[in-house]
């Protein structure tokens, strides 16, 4: 009796213990600095959320690849290894799909997340960001806007021919934001608005952007926050009005058109409303979109796309004003694939411009307009590398870091666009990550940027035409200074001022 019951405790103590093991092991995060409940990590009472990059390369090269932040009680983990970036977004990529949890104020700014940005891994994405992708930036639908991006084209050689005679240098981060907001406006409404109209829209957008930072205390106990800073809440929903107001008669204005459409066949430019116009929730009784929901989707087209690929074509141009061997190599290619007296370089023209698509390449890998992607969240908690990564957790990935790997790129600080020719370590890189990592500046996985394709187009067009038109020199023989400083992307914390001088009407 006595031999029976030690047996059955030995086996219930191993039990028990395996039992605690398995389940420290279970719930064992990545590492990281020492936390305490509620307000996370001990090192937020000496350094600033700003300095989370800098923070980030210490604590990788303390504790590895991957490292867990506590920022508040929600863990946040980020992840610098391309290959375990590779693991997670690619070969797991579906249980990595999904957003965190969405705070207080990401529902008041995204219609309870009906836009493809924030909302969760669903039925609702796919149908959003299946719409986007086959009816707006299809290949075949992309090419339906190439008289807009002429349009546009003309727009900013105008605004930058009128600053060619100043030796002190134009502004030109400006220029090309305005030149951008007008091609996504005439993408996502279909009308050709006048300057005054795109301003305006141009400057509630921003508003409300910028404005968004000041709301995050909504975030914390919501129903007592918005009485104790009434006017800031007051301000915001005022704001959102206001951005209303200015969309829905373009909306409107969409649905006539398509209603005339039916009745008459009149032929008109397609625009993202208009998709946006035909979809239905079959989850929702099969509903269309309310207008408020059409004007949030509306305001993320026109972000999404406006600044990061100026802030894009800011970092490069600069890099070719600071390095003129390589304007030059790509003056002498275009000058090669494009007849001295075509109006442009044609987007079909791009197709044999390797240096173009190799110069913008290396523009993406050593200037990622974001140094990180948006949050994601697994769908059920998942192991990658021994470590448990909870479903309540923020998981993120450092874009820069990993298109700056030393494993893969020579002096990876430097711009040499030739790293994307024939024999060079980017040679026929998978910039979707599909294969490999080796630089994910539109992100990688499920959640890539839908508008990868446009904004590469976009992209080598406008940097092909600019450099055909004008010799871009520094400003009064000043360097061009490549300090970073984050807003919504990482800009130039001193914007490019460039002296730009026509070519071709010395030529003429």
């Amino acid at each position: 009796m006595e031999t029976w019951l030690l047996i059955f405790l030995s086996l219930s103590l191993c039990a028990i213990v395996n039992l605690l093991l398995n389940k420290k092991h279970k719930k064992q995060l990545p590492p990281g600095p020492p936390a305490v409940p509620i307000f996370g990590n001990l090192l937020w009472f000496r350094r600033s959320f700003t300095d989370l990059e800098p923070l980030l390369r210490d604590l990788h090269a303390r504790y590895g690849p991957i490292v867990t932040l506590r920022i508040g009680s929600r863990p946040s983990i980020f992840i610098s290894d391309r290959r375990l970036a590779h693991k997670a977004l690619v070969e797991h990529g579906a249980a990595f799909a999904d957003r965190p949890a969405p705070l207080p104020l990401t529902r008041f700014l995204t219609c309870n997340q009906h836009n493809i940005t924030s909302a969760p891994y669903g039925s609702l994405w796919r149908l959003l960001r299946r719409n986007l992708m086959s009816e707006t930036l299809h290949s075949s639908r992309v090419k339906l806007f190439a008289p807009a991006r002429q349009w546009v084209l003309r727009i900013l050689t105008a605004k930058l021919h009128a600053h060619a005679s100043e030796k002190s240098g134009a502004a030109v981060m400006e220029s090309f934001q305005f030149a951008m907001f007008c091609l996504l406006v005439l993408m996502c409404f279909g009308e050709k608005l006048d300057e005054e109209s795109i301003r305006a829209i141009e400057a509630a957008l921003r508003d409300l952007l910028l404005y968004s930072r000041q709301l995050r205390i909504f975030n914390f106990a919501p129903v007592i926050s918005k009485h104790l800073f009434r006017n800031r809440w007051n301000k915001a929903v005022e704001m959102q009005r206001r951005l209303k107001e200015i969309f829905l008669p373009l909306i409107r204005a969409r649905l006539e058109q398509k209603l005339k459409k039916k009745e008459t066949e009149e032929r008109f430019v397609h625009s993202y409303v208009d998709s946006l116009l035909d979809v239905e929730l079959p989850e929702e009784g099969k509903r269309k979109l309310t207008e408020d929901e059409i004007n949030v989707l509306c305001s993320e087209f026109l972000n999404a796309g406006t600044d990061t690929t100026s802030t894009a074509l800011q970092w490069i141009m600069a890099e070719l004003v600071k390095h003129q061997e390589v304007q030059a190599k790509l003056l002498e290619e275009i000058e090669k694939v494009v007849d001295k007296e075509a109006e442009e370089v044609k987007e079909e023209d791009l197709q044999r411009m390797p240096y173009n698509k190799a110069v913008v390449m290396e523009g993406l890998r050593r200037h990622p307009p974001a140094h990180f992607v948006l949050p994601h969240a697994v769908t059920e908690e998942m192991t990658i590398e021994g470590y448990t990564i909870p479903k309540d957790a923020m998981v993120n990935f450092l874009v820069a870091e990993i298109g700056w790997d030393e494993e893969v790129w020579e002096d990876p600080l430097e711009f040499k666009p030739e790293r994307f020719l024939e024999g060079g370590a980017g040679e026929g890189v998978d910039i979707t990550g599909t294969r490999e990592i080796k630089m994910m500046p539109f992100g990688v996985g499920r959640r890539i940027c839908p508008g990868l394709g446009l904004a590469m187009l976009h992209l080598e067009y406008f940097v092909a035409n600019l450099v055909r038109e004008f010799e871009w020199k520094s400003a009064d023989g000043k360097e061009v200074d490549l300090a970073e400083k984050v807003e919504f992307t990482v800009v130039m914390k001193n914007p490019l001022r460039a002296r730009v001088i026509p070519r071709r009407n010395s030529c003429n």
